[in-house]
């Protein structure tokens, strides 16, 4: 199966600071995946890279091209939401269908429209009477109704609460997702979509630090929680990362020792597998990073 995004040695620098070294990655079709880091981790950089944006060192392939030199071709099957997304202030919503229809020629209006009515939008409004959450409702439409193999969407929901958050999502994956497109997202708020994802990647100072299925995570790392009694035998099994929560010490392990706790022996503790906001932190403060 071709993979939907290929990277090899990807690099990227700004003058003396290298936004991304060295990356190697690969992103089947029909997979969500979290792209997930720090700010300044260089997520935002593999994006710009990823959709034409920037120019890079290395070999970097999506859905088959390069994004150099075939944007053009690139962007009839990528649709990207940015937390940054701006339109206009005095465009009326039925003006920015316009637009879209005219400009992409896999844009169905009509799924659009479609969306709108469950919405409190009107066709007549202008953007600068949107609350923050219907400008993003408003881009939703827009990109739901391209037909497109690939949507990026770097911080889509944010500074939007709660409510509107659940709704992206769910709209999302009830109107958008099927196994013939991908999506890759980054967002802050990593425990609001760890139970949509099937990938994730972390990301830490333009490195790849971990590049795995959610389904793999379960036999890989293990947490344990122990008491102040255990804690040195614990430490002898060589966590990667540990911290302190209500006078109790969290581990994390990963590897032979994760396989030895997961499977009973030893006995020292609470055993579960992180999730995934856990493991992000512990991948991103462990011991020699």
């Amino acid at each position: 199966m071709t993979p939907v995004i290929e990277a090899r040695g990807l690099r990227k620098s700004y003058g003396a600071t290298r936004a991304v070294d060295a990356v190697n990655l690969s992103i089947q079709p029909g997979r969500i995946v979290g792209l997930i880091g720090p700010n300044g981790a260089g997520k935002t950089t593999l994006f710009k890279a990823i959709l034409g944006l920037t120019q890079f060192e290395g070999d970097l392939r999506v859905l088959g091209r390069d994004p150099r030199s075939q944007r053009d071709e690139l962007m009839q099957d990528v649709c990207f939401i940015a937390d940054v997304a701006v339109l206009p202030k005095w465009l009326r919503v039925s003006q920015a269908l316009d637009f879209v229809a005219g400009v992409h020629p896999r844009f169905e209006r009509a799924r659009a429209e479609e969306f709108l009515r469950k919405t409190n939008i009107k066709p007549a409004s202008r953007v600068r009477e949107l609350s923050k959450g219907m400008v993003t409702q408003l881009h939703l439409a827009l990109i739901l109704a391209i037909d497109a193999r690939l949507l990026v969407l770097d911080e889509p929901t944010l500074g939007l609460d709660l409510l509107f958050r659940r709704q992206f999502y769910d709209t999302l994956l009830n109107d958008y997702f099927d196994k013939e497109r991908t999506i890759v997202l980054t967002t802050h708020q990593v425990e609001e979509i760890e139970n949509i994802l099937t990938d994730v990647i972390f990301v830490r100072s333009g490195h790849v630090v971990l590049d795995s299925s959610v389904e793999a995570l379960a036999g890989r790392y293990v947490q344990l929680t122990v008491t102040a009694e255990h804690v040195e035998q614990a430490r002898r099994l060589k966590p990667f990362y540990e911290r302190e929560v209500f006078g109790r010490t969290v581990l994390f392990f990963e590897g032979g020792p994760a396989e030895q706790l997961a499977t009973g022996s030893g006995n020292l503790g609470e055993v579960r597998t992180p999730t995934i906001a856990d493991l992000f932190v512990a991948k991103m403060q462990e011991t020699g990073a």
